[in-house]
């Protein structure tokens, strides 16, 4: 897992999933939401730098008067350009015109990263895969409720949908 891995920043999206304070304070592993939240900030900087689409995606719990405190995103995460997308179901392209939104800046790659690793993050990515995008996984800038459930996804299940790398090794370069 040396290598880097070169990604068009015009065809290619980072999709950050449930990166707000009250999931970021959860316990987590094997890494701290607040170590996601570090890693998550440095690849949207270089993907804004780049040229490239930044999702930053949170739920909404569905038939509720009121969602509860820290729904929202992390202050300070989403900048100008970026898309939000609000989803109301484990993962974000459910009823949100996601895909759509994406298809029509052309993107083709999705780089994932966010909270959980095994719920939000691997449904987005499992929905992203039978749309026929091409699959990324930051492993370093996700975080599960256990480091078991954690390592399933990147090790069973991301290495079949897509490339699991770390952050370090994502380049962004225009072809």
């Amino acid at each position: 897992m040396n290598a880097a891995h070169v990604l068009d920043p015009r065809r290619t999206a980072l999709i950050l999933v449930d990166l707000m304070e009250r999931i970021v304070a959860l316990p987590l592993e094997p890494r701290k939401g607040t170590e996601v939240l570090d890693r998550a900030r440095e690849l949207a900087a270089a993907f804004r730098s780049a040229g490239a689409l930044v999702v930053l995606v949170r739920v909404e719990r569905p038939s509720v008067a009121e969602q509860p405190p820290g729904s929202a995103l992390v202050p300070g995460l989403l900048q100008d350009g970026d898309l939000e997308v609000v989803k109301r179901t484990i993962g974000a392209f459910q009823g949100t015109g996601l895909d759509a939104r994406l298809r029509e800046r052309g993107v083709t790659t999705l780089v994932f990263g966010g909270i959980a690793t095994n719920l939000g993050v691997e449904s987005t990515a499992r929905a992203a895969g039978d749309l026929g995008y091409d699959l990324v996984f930051a492993e370093d800038a996700m975080a599960a409720l256990t480091a078991a459930e954690h390592e399933a996804s990147v090790r069973l299940d991301f290495p079949r949908l897509g490339t699991v790398v770390t952050a370090g090794q994502l380049r962004l370069e225009a072809g």
